[in-house]
Order: structure tokens, then sequence, then C-alpha cells
């Protein structure tokens, strides 16, 4: 079991809405919508992306890292070095 199956079906409501966003996005170049409006639009869809990676970290953390160090050894470690990883990657973008 994941640190997110309890929220799973939040998730894929977030992850579905996300999927509409974009197809509106695709929508809007196609017709060729005003630039800023687009970049309006996508800002919004990175922002709800983001916001679904910060709870899925948040839930990593809680469930897989806690679990990990409460066992201790190398898989804390291992866990830890993901989780750092990961926050990394989520600043950079």
């Amino acid at each position: 079991m994941r640190g997110y199956t309890g929220d799973k079906e939040a998730y894929l409501k977030r992850l579905r809405r996300i999927e509409g966003q974009i197809r509106g996005l695709q929508r809007m170049v196609e017709n060729d919508e005003y630039c800023i409006d687009v970049l309006t639009q996508i800002s919004a869809a990175t922002k709800a992306l983001q916001s679904v990676s910060i709870g899925l970290l948040d839930e990593h953390l809680k469930h897989c890292v806690t679990e990990a160090i409460a066992e201790g050894g190398r898989d804390a470690e291992e866990k830890v070095r993901e989780a750092s990883e990961a926050i990394a990657r989520l600043v950079r973008s």
C-alpha cells in the first residue's frame, strides 16, 4: 500500500481536472488565442500539478519515509535520499 492510497480517488480527480486544463490549452493554441491568455492557463495548470506533487511528497514523507526510519537500516537512508532528490527536482521545476 502506498502513502497516497487513502486519497487515491481525490488525486485521480485532480489529475483528470488537470488533463482537462491541458486539453483546453491545446484548443486555445489551435484557435490562436491571445498569448497572455494561454500563458495564464499554463500557469494555472502548472500550479495544479505542483499542488498534486506537494501532496504526494507529503504522503511519501508521512508514510514511506517515516516507516523506513522507524525500521532503520539502509532502507531508511535510501528513502531519505529519494525524498531529498524529489524535493530538489520540484524546486528546479
